[in-house]
């Protein structure tokens, strides 16, 4: 899966820029707010919250803003009623396509989303389509030139990790969002840097695209994930190199 921590890192650069600052930090506090509201206020107890929290940290939002996120959740101040929806699809080339969105009108983001899809050659699919497709893991991301394969490996498999793999210039450490936490501060423990870390849903298999099929399929990706109500697309591609180095 090489290609898509490629392209995670081309969006960590996209989203660094000040344009798209407002977006995101909307988007986060949304999924701060929701995750508070459907488990624990405490992010010790509620490793969604705690995942959503760190993102916005990540992103350098203000302490005070997350605060008032979950102070909303608790009903200590006055919020929308938002609501997670996975919609799921396919785009060119028969690629799967999972969107987990954050909604206050289920309609106008199903007919927002199914118009997406059209316009990039793919098809909105009913509940259950695709999901099973995907599982949801934390994924970690580790410069090779940070850590020997031992040492990662080591100290991840003994932090409760399901697996290293080797992506060209990273390792992926793939583990159980239940010792996502505890792996990530192993690892930070042992001196070893971590270029990203989140929970995601990883494909179980990919599909090889290019060409033609690959340019759509990217072009709907950043199409998805520039809606306001999308926090996360998830897609089982397999895309060459040269062609997501052209949307860097």
């Amino acid at each position: 899966m090489g290609g898509h921590s490629h392209w995670k890192g081309i969006k960590e650069k996209k989203g660094a820029a000040d344009a798209k600052r407002g977006k995101l930090f909307a988007k986060l506090l949304r999924a701060i707010e929701v995750s508070a509201r459907q488990g624990d206020p405490n992010p010790d107890n509620n490793p969604t919250l705690a995942d959503a929290i760190q993102r916005a940290r990540d992103a350098s939002m203000p302490k005070e803003n997350i605060e008032r996120a979950i102070k909303r959740a608790s009903g200590d101040l006055a919020g929308e009623n938002w609501e997670r929806i996975f919609y799921e699809g396919y785009a060119a080339g028969g690629v799967a396509m999972l969107c987990d969105a954050l909604t206050n009108n289920r309609n106008r983001t199903s007919q927002d989303l199914r118009a997406i899809f059209r316009k990039h050659g793919g098809n909105l699919a009913e509940p259950g389509a695709v999901q099973w497709l995907f599982d949801r893991k934390g994924v970690v991301l580790i410069d090779k030139a940070a850590a020997s394969e031992d040492d990662v490996m080591t100290t991840a498999l003994d932090a409760g990790a399901d697996d290293v793999r080797d992506q060209e210039g990273e390792w992926e450490v793939v583990a159980d969002p239940g010792v996502f936490n505890d792996l990530k501060a192993s690892l930070e423990k042992a001196g070893i840097k971590i270029l990203s870390g989140e929970v995601t849903m990883l494909p179980q298999n990919t599909v090889p695209v290019d060409g033609a099929d690959a340019r759509a399929v990217l072009k709907m990706m950043e199409a998805l994930e520039d809606h306001d109500d999308v926090q996360s697309v998830y897609a089982n591609f397999d895309i060459p190199e040269s062609v997501l180095a052209e949307v860097g």
